[in-house]
């Protein structure tokens, strides 16, 4: 039982307090829901702005429940999401990967990716936007042209 004090017979405050206490501590600032998305203030609040993500504003601050913050992240726009006639267009489990990913695995710059593409040394294809290259062309490039030297000792 509880007495006038709001304290139960065993020290603990009510049930009422525990309950705004617990739904405080799900309330995140502005400058902290940055830093759990690794992102910029401005980014966050750019976001809530668009009405990409729920936010509530106590007189001078916003607050962001970490549900609403949890859902922004499900829901982000992330290019290894992306897809094309209803396929994902990077499936890496299927070998299809985008010129960054290709330039990250060979450890060189992407505009060599793009460049290989473009002279002809690199097989890849266009969905939409985007350049899409499978492991089999993948393989072979690295095969055939990775490491070798041109005329003038140049790596190709």
């Amino acid at each position: 039982m509880d007495n006038p004090s709001g304290h139960w017979a065993d020290g603990g405050k009510n049930d009422l307090a525990g309950c705004e206490q617990s739904k405080s501590k799900r309330l995140v600032s502005i400058t902290e829901a940055a830093k759990i998305n690794n992102v910029t203030r401005q980014a966050i609040y750019v976001a809530i702005k668009q009405n990409k993500l729920k936010a509530s504003k106590d007189s001078t601050r916003w607050t962001i429940d970490l549900d609403d913050l949890e859902d922004y992240r499900r829901q982000k726009y992330s290019r290894t999401k992306s897809m094309y006639n209803g396929e994902l267009l990077f499936d890496n489990k299927q070998g299809f990967y985008s010129v960054n990913q290709v330039a990250k695995q060979l450890n060189v710059p992407a505009q060599k990716i793009y460049y290989a593409t473009r002279v002809g040394l690199l097989k890849a294809s266009r969905k939409g936007a985007a350049w899409v290259i499978h492991q089999n062309d993948l393989d072979e490039y690295k095969k055939n042209y990775l490491g070798q030297r041109d005329s003038q000792g140049q790596a190709i």
